[in-house]
């Protein structure tokens, strides 16, 4: 009989595009005896682990959990310690906004060991997939990456102290919160500010929505961009043509907007 070793590999799928995963994600996934993966972890990746490997969906969208965190820890010690090398396949990278260290560190206080593969994260993949540089020399000096959405469903504390700087801002999870964000950053950038509204990014059905903030509401509501989506606000987003405008009308134009 084969001897089981519990571990826990939390494995990075990358932003969606499933040749965006890493090597050593891939070789991680062919050692699995269990796959546990995410809704935004592509599924075409679950054919890098062997035949006999468990492969179970425990995806969490918002508003749609799957899966409640607890019962994810459970699943993860239950099966390393009845089938052996868990991996956690997540979308993005596990460390950002994906509670991977939290899944960790159950794991190894219930007797199982643990490591991480950095995956691509969305954050700064899908910007620049689409032509938008989040640092720029002469336009800014910094980005954030920040959540819309705390666990209570309120506005993340720290977007009034990005919408104030000169940053790029990129925001996760804040398609449903585009109304009060929107509002936020006018309050300090002004109504022209470039945001840019990024759909299934890095895949095949992407669509790409630049406007001004003062607009980008009654846009995003006409083209129906919905979740899983990005936002990104800043004058980087201008790099991408000559001005706002131009782009505008450009995006329009693109099938991928679904016009």
């Amino acid at each position: 009989m084969k001897r089981i070793e519990p571990k826990l590999s939390l494995v990075g799928a990358g932003p969606g595009d499933p040749e965006l995963i890493t090597l050593k994600g891939v070789k991680t996934l062919q050692s699995a005896d269990v796959v546990l993966y995410d809704a935004l972890a592509n599924e075409a990746l679950l054919d890098y682990a062997p035949e006999t490997a468990l492969r179970i969906y425990v995806g969490k969208r918002a508003g749609q959990h799957y899966q409640q965190q607890e019962e994810i820890n459970k699943m993860i010690v239950g099966y390393a310690k009845t089938m052996g090398h868990v991996v956690r396949l997540k979308g993005g990278d596990p460390y950002i906004f994906g509670r991977g260290h939290e899944e960790l560190e159950y794991a190894q206080a219930h007797g199982v060991p643990a490591s991480y593969v950095p995956g691509i994260s969305s954050s700064i993949a899908v910007p620049g997939l689409c032509g938008i540089p989040l640092t720029k020399r002469g336009i800014n000096e910094s980005f954030w990456v920040v959540t819309g959405t705390l666990k209570d469903g309120s506005l993340s504390h720290d977007l009034p102290l990005a919408a104030q700087s000169t940053a790029t801002v990129v925001i996760l999870m804040g398609l449903s919160k585009l109304q009060e964000i929107t509002a936020l950053f006018q309050k300090y950038r002004g109504t022209e500010e470039p945001i840019a509204l990024i759909e299934n990014g890095s895949l095949p059905q992407e669509r790409l929505l630049v406007s001004g903030l003062g607009k980008v509401v009654e846009l995003q509501e006409e083209k129906r961009i919905k979740a899983p989506a990005i936002i990104v606000i800043g004058e980087v987003i201008r790099a991408q043509s000559q001005s706002l405008s131009m782009l505008h009308e450009h995006l329009l134009r693109d099938a991928r907007i679904g016009v």
